[in-house]
């Protein structure tokens, strides 16, 4: 099956709820997220793994998460539920299939090779979850392995365990694996989401991170606390003062290519193509933004 071109949407704010909890999945047709992730995986006792399946799946059918994108995390490749899961996210057909622990091109191509034979339709993306020094070093490979391929989703405490690296504010210890996942994912023309902020009663840590986050160039943060939403919609919205700033770039480059000059300048800074393209890049990213409103 064809797989669908994707149109631009926001991503600033991506929810974890954990599918096995009726509660949580109706809360968050309330909440004003960007993205969700219906988990199956870290979120959900081996115990309740199938009836989370179905629930998911019946999230993703009914039609009542609004602009929301919604997508289902499976269980990893070589687990006990892992066919299981994709085949039934697969014939579910969520905006996204969310996949752990993603090592390698091949991996990708097997994981599209069996959405497609569970019928997933054109427009259920792959989001692919770098988590370990193998993914890192291979980020750029598993973005470019298929077209389906839409997001690398960074997970930060399992690289955290799986480098023998401790936390602390600024993430010195994997600030190069996150650059080399912005790097790989901007090179590929794919999406990338940073990972979760684990202490949910921090707010003031939080903003840093997310902050840095946006400095860094992502696309968005995962969340693991409806209470984290509105402060990350916030952080990765371009302010009013820079949706003004680029109308007034682009108005000043317009202009001055009519008038045939060869330099613009804007408040004395000079202007060159690049920033006519980040310009509209804010402006767009303000529209889409606006029109989830």
């Amino acid at each position: 099956m064809p797989v669908e071109t994707d149109a631009y949407r926001p991503r600033r704010s991506v929810l974890y709820m954990p599918s096995s909890n009726e509660r949580a999945l109706e809360k968050a047709k309330t909440l004003p997220v960007d993205a969700l992730i219906l988990d199956l995986e870290d979120a959900v006792a081996p115990d309740a793994k199938e009836q989370a399946r179905e629930k998911a799946c019946a999230a993703v059918q009914s039609g009542e998460y609004g602009r929301r994108e919604v997508t289902i995390r499976i269980n990893g490749l070589g687990s006990q539920w892992h066919d299981a899961d994709l085949s039934a996210a697969g014939a579910a057909g969520p905006d996204a299939i969310v996949v752990p622990k993603v090592g390698s091109a091949d991996e990708v191509r097997g994981l599209v090779a069996a959405m497609e034979a569970a019928g997933a339709p054109g427009h259920t993306r792959l989001w692919a979850m770098v988590e370990t020094p193998v993914a890192v070093l291979h980020a750029e490979e598993i973005a470019r392995a298929s077209d389906r391929l839409g997001c690398l989703v960074l997970g930060t405490n399992d690289l955290y365990k799986e480098l023998g690296a401790s936390y602390a504010p600024g993430r010195a210890a994997i600030q190069t694996s996150l650059q080399l996942a912005v790097l790989a994912a901007r090179a590929a023309g794919v999406a990338v989401l940073d990972g979760v902020y684990n202490d949910v009663k921090d707010a003031e840590g939080f903003l840093a991170e997310a902050h840095q986050g946006r400095e860094m160039g992502f696309d968005g943060k995962t969340l693991i606390h409806p209470g984290q939403v509105e402060t990350c919609n916030e952080v990765f919205a371009p302010s009013a003062e820079q949706v003004e700033q680029a109308r007034a770039v682009i108005e000043a480059f317009e202009t001055a290519q009519a008038e045939g000059k060869g330099v613009v300048t804007l408040d004395g800074r000079l202007i060159e193509s690049l920033h006519v393209d980040t310009a509209h890049k804010v402006l767009a990213t303000a529209e889409a933004i606006a029109a989830l409103s």
